[in-house]
Order: C-alpha cells, then sequence, then structure tokens
C-alpha cells in the first residue's frame, strides 16, 4: 500500500514502529499534493515548513512516541480556522494573507498531540455555500470527476483527504459543510454535537450553529481526532462496538428519500438492506412535523448572527476591518448578495431572530421525543439526495430531470440536524450508477457523541467497499 493511501490510524502505527519517518511521510503526501494540484485543495502552504516540521517530528522522537496521538502527522485545516503558520482568510480576498494573532484552540489541540500542518485548506467563500466554487480562491475540484464539485463549505479539505494529499483535516459545518463534502467526496466526515469542541477562533457564521467537524478516511481516524479534540488521553475503544443486531434505526422516507437521486436511493437501500442481514431493526419515522420548526430557525439564526460574530471575530483579530469592509471586496456573486442583504434593509430582525431561538427549542424537543418515542439509536437516510454535479450549476441542478435549487438541494436533509444541533456523521455507502459517490448519515441525540461514532463504526464495517478516487489523474 501507497503511503498516501494509509488512514491517519495506519499511519500513526506504522510510524510508532518506525516503519518510515515523519519526513518519508511527508514527502510522498507533499508529491501526492502535487500530482493533485489541479484539483486546488488548499489555499496556503508551506512545503518547506512542513518538511522541517516532519524532521523535527523525528529527531525530538515525537513521530515515534505512543503518548503523542498524532505525532508526526501533517493534517489540513480549513482555512477559516485560525492559525499563526499560515494566514487565515476565509477564502475571502480582505483577509487573505491575514495572519491571525492566537491559534484555534482545535487548531492547538492537534499540535499539542503531535500533528504537523499540511495546509489550509480551500472552501466556499466566507462558509456561505455548498458548491466551493470560489470566485476569490478559485473552485475546488471534485477527485471523482474534476469537472464536478465536491461540496462545501468544507470541500477543499475533504478533497485533500479523498485524494490522499492528507490522511484527515478539520472542517466547519454549519448546515451540511463537513458531511456533504464528505459524502459527494467519499469518505467519512463527522459533525458532533454543537459545544462539543472549542469553536474559539474560527471565522463564523452563527455560535448557535456552528461547530468544527474532523474528516477522514474512517470511523476510527474519526474517533482519534474527537478523542483529541475533547481532550481524552485515548479514543473510544471502537473494536468492543456492540453488534449490530437489535439496534434499532430510525428511517424518515417520506422526509429524506422522497425525491432523491434514483441512483442514490439504490445505493441507500442496499445499504439498509445490509444492515438488516446483520439483525437491525429499521423503523418507519414521520418527521414531517420538524419541517415547518427547522424552516423557522435556518436562516434568522445564521442570518442575524453572522453579522454579529464576524463582527466579532473581525475585532478579536485586531485586523481594523470592519465587515462591510469585507463585504465589499467579496468576489463570490451569491455570497455578496446574502452579506449585502444583511447590511441593508433585510437585515435579519431580532425579533424574528429570538423567535426562532424559541423554534429551536422545540425542534430539539421534538427530535428527542422521535428518539425515545421509537427507541431508536439513531436516524438513518442519505446524507445528500444527489451525487455530485458540474462545476458552475450554482443556482439550480438537475435531480431526476427536474432542475430545482442547488442550496437546497444539497442541504436538505442535513439541515435539521444541524438546527438542532445533534450529532451527525456521513459514512461512503457506495458508488451511485454515474460512478460517484453516495453517503449515508446517522443523526444520533444530542450528547450522544461516543455513541454514535460506536454504532458509525460497526455500520462501516458492513457497508460496500469504497475504491480510491482517481479521476484526478486523467
Amino acid at each position: 500500500m501507497e503511503l498516501v493511501q494509509l488512514t491517519l490510524t495506519q499511519a500513526r502505527e506504522a510510524l510508532v514502529r518506525k516503519a518510515f519517518s515523519s519526513v518519508e511521510y511527508a514527502q510522498a503526501l507533499l508529491q501526492r499534493s502535487a500530482e493533485a494540484k489541479a484539483l486546488n485543495a488548499y489555499i496556503a502552504h508551506d512545503d518547506q515548513a512542513l518538511l522541517a516540521a516532519a524532521a523535527q517530528a523525528d529527531a525530538q522522537g515525537i513521530s515515534t512516541s505512543v503518548a503523542m496521538p498524532l505525532g508526526g502527522v501533517p493534517l489540513a485545516l480549513k482555512d477559516n480556522i485560525n492559525t499563526c503558520a499560515l494566514p487565515t482568510s476565509g477564502g475571502t480576498r480582505a483577509l487573505l494573507g491575514r495572519v491571525p494573532p492566537t491559534e484555534a484552540p482545535v487548531a492547538q489541540a492537534l499540535w499539542n498531540a503531535g500533528a504537523l500542518l499540511a495546509g489550509k485548506a480551500n472552501m466556499h467563500e466566507l462558509a456561505f455555500g455548498v458548491t466551493n466554487n470560489n470566485a476569490v480562491t478559485g473552485a475546488s475540484r471534485n477527485p471523482w470527476g474534476v469537472h464536478l464539485i465536491p461540496g462545501g463549505s468544507s470541500g477543499g479539505a475533504a478533497v485533500a483527504v479523498a485524494a490522499g494529499m492528507v490522511p484527515a483535516a478539520l472542517g466547519t459545518d454549519t448546515g451540511a459543510s463537513v458531511r456533504l463534502p464528505a459524502a459527494l467526496c467519499g469518505i467519512v466526515g463527522f459533525r458532533p454535537t454543537v459545544g462539543r469542541y472549542n469553536n474559539s477562533g474560527v471565522l463564523p457564521i452563527s455560535h448557535t450553529r456552528d461547530t468544527v467537524g474532523p474528516l477522514a478516511r474512517s470511523v476510527q481516524d474519526i474517533s482519534l481526532l474527537d478523542a483529541v479534540l475533547v481532550g481524552q488521553r485515548t479514543p473510544l475503544p471502537l473494536s468492543t462496538a456492540p453488534a449490530l443486531r437489535g439496534v434499532r434505526l430510525g428511517v424518515p422516507r417520506s422526509i429524506c428519500f422522497t425525491g432523491a437521486q434514483d441512483s442514490v436511493l439504490q445505493v441507500v437501500e442496499r445499504a439498509l438492506a445490509r444492515l438488516q442481514q446483520q439483525g437491525v431493526e429499521l423503523v418507519e419515522v414521520d418527521m414531517a412535523a420538524l419541517v415547518p420548526l427547522n424552516e423557522a430557525v435556518g436562516f434568522p439564526v445564521a442570518l442575524y448572527e453572522f453579522v454579529q460574530d464576524v463582527s466579532a471575530y473581525l475585532l478579536a483579530c485586531g485586523y481594523g476591518l470592519s465587515l462591510q469592509d469585507v463585504a465589499a471586496q467579496i468576489g463570490s456573486a451569491d455570497v455578496a448578495a446574502i452579506v449585502a442583504s444583511q447590511l441593508g434593509d433585510q437585515a435579519m430582525p431580532e425579533e424574528v431572530y429570538q423567535a426562532a431561538l424559541q423554534a429551536r427549542h422545540q425542534l430539539q424537543a421534538a427530535y428527542q421525543d422521535l428518539y425515545t418515542r421509537h427507541r431508536i439509536s439513531a436516524l438513518v437516510f442519505p446524507t445528500s439526495v444527489l451525487t455530485a454535479r458540474p462545476i458552475g450549476d450554482d443556482e439550480t441542478v438537475d435531480i431526476n430531470g427536474v432542475r430545482l435549487p442547488t442550496f437546497a438541494s444539497y442541504i436538505r436533509n442535513t439541515d435539521a440536524g444541524s438546527n438542532a444541533g445533534i450529532p451527525g456523521i456521513s459514512l461512503p455507502a457506495g458508488l451511485a450508477s454515474d460512478g460517484l459517490p453516495v453517503g449515508l448519515e446517522l443523526d444520533a441525540p444530542a450528547g450522544h457523541d461516543g455513541a454514535l461514532l460506536a454504532l458509525a463504526y460497526a455500520i462501516e464495517q458492513v457497508l460496500e467497499p469504497m475504491p480510491g478516487a482517481t479521476a484526478w489523474r486523467a
């Protein structure tokens, strides 16, 4: 197996037993990054600094120390997560080249565990979109088809992992932004319960909805990163995960399956059949009552808090910039329109925002009632109702021959769980008939992150094996 094909856990185990050095591993990843440069996964990187850090990790024994869970491993961070070694731009022109005064706590946690910074990953401008078609930093390209979107807004991070440029990365998720690119790029993406990780030092959209989330090629890797980010000494022992027999999963067909791309449903139904063969009980659940609550929460909370939270971030970084200054240099038309609306007469009224927060409490209660009433461990559904679409389909996409709004279509299944703040994980379920990855999402009750990871690990073992993404080589 090539070094670039190793999972995070495999790479760490190999480093500890001195199968190769951190420098050799970094060199292999850098070579792959150069080969896949056209995918435009990074906004910023410093190859010589990475090699120097790898040499230091080797010299100081960090790469071989069992006490350093990420010792000597290069990782990518979405470019809205503050780092001092490389700028943090949020993919927007006004912040290009800006270096924040302090590390984000999640970044510092990685460095404390011995990780190395491979680069800052490309993203949808200001994280306000799902295509990663950024007019300032360029579009990131899906490793399964270079003419296709990788999903967003953590698209560059997903591309880097899927293409073998790094074994894992950190993104952020407000409504879909870790799980969607994971699904479209054929990897694993985890959105924890809001508040599980320290989200300060991240260029925000909404403190109520935002969370940092890891992307990797296995659930075991996600669990390792989760342990580092929450300050646990060791990750959850996934090898002792309970058997699937008797596990009850809720299937919200009327909401999350209806109208999905036919070939996506075929993959998901095959996955569900595999789970049933392992003794999983599938329980049909009706989520119709949650739809109006979710609609009352999403945009009012995100738009109102964006103005407040970004202004506070700019002040904390000491950049001497206002949100108006940033808005004046936004390059992506879709993002410029959203931000302009909130700086003018269309700004979200506070009374609507306060009503949205109340609706969020009701949404959270409705989710908890759903889990309790049906005695289910998690909900299971297609992460995205469609596979990756061509770069440039920013306004509408084709689903079964019908043109539908791009943004709404891609966040359709992920948004409600985001607004409720519950944990969700997207697993690669197989390839659709178009040869593109399909994601299977599991959403668990708030605070059940460990149980969700254990369940995801067990399910991962019975899903269709995924080949590597190679279309970018053509």
